[in-house]
């Protein structure tokens, strides 16, 4: 289905209303429904949670992972083992430059000079290109997450991106998430187990203390809490 952007937004508003006490399937089955192909969702590859969840409703959907060139190994080896056990089809989405170019043309460490611009060119420009061939994207947002997340709908309008943004555990708590995961049986991301609740980039995530936000890890020190894709 393609949407136009006054039809997109009126479709949004509407299925948010509706569905706002649906289940994340019933959200999903919704998505499937009226998109038909031109749906697709993202993974961070921090565990495997709406990979499992939205290729039960959907088997085949296509799923985009940036790979922005500076992921941990363990995060590009779950990338891979996901890739392997769920009826998928992994979409590798890179850069315009590869490290090494962004370094020559605009000087090592941009992540540390400038993260949003390391972001915007590393995430939110690639995705941007990535998402080109459809109408709506399935994201794992939560309200619990952070505070610039508190108002995310269960179905939204991407100003942005000129798109359907489809959020099925917008409502979930952390509870819900480990119960789901542990009675799936969730692959995860090992670094989860090593104190990075929340997994970025390498050289912007560290490990986070108990009882330190879970997102405290990213961009720490910088203020920055969001990389931009969901802003």
């Amino acid at each position: 289905m393609n949407v136009t952007l006054d039809d997109g937004r009126v479709l949004a508003e509407r299925a948010a209303a509706e569905l706002e006490e649906a289940s994340a399937r019933e959200i999903i089955q919704w998505a499937a429904d009226t998109f038909g192909d031109r749906l697709c969702m993202t993974s961070s590859m921090a565990d495997a949670l709406m990979v499992d969840l939205v290729s039960t409703v959907v088997p085949g959907i296509d799923v985009i992972f940036l790979d922005t060139g500076y992921h941990f190994a363990e995060t590009i080896g779950t990338r891979d083992a996901v890739a392997a056990v769920y009826p998928i089809n992994l979409i590798n989405v890179t850069p315009l430059r590869t490290v090494p170019e962004q370094d020559r043309d605009l000087g090592p460490r941009l992540h540390g000079r400038n993260p949003n611009i390391c972001c915007h060119l590393r995430k939110v420009e690639p995705l941007q290109r990535a998402l080109e061939p459809y109408s709506a994207w399935v994201s794992g947002l939560r309200r619990d997450e952070a505070a610039t997340r508190r108002n995310v709908g269960v179905v939204q309008w991407d100003a942005r991106k000129k798109m359907v943004k489809v959020n099925p555990i917008a409502r979930w708590t952390q509870e819900d998430v480990d119960a789901y995961m542990a009675e799936h049986g969730i692959l995860v991301n090992p670094l989860q187990y090593d104190g990075y609740p929340s997994i970025g980039c390498a050289p912007c995530t560290r490990p986070v203390a108990p009882g330190e936000d879970p997102r405290s890890g990213r961009w720490a020190g910088t203020g920055k809490i969001e990389c931009g894709i969901h802003l």
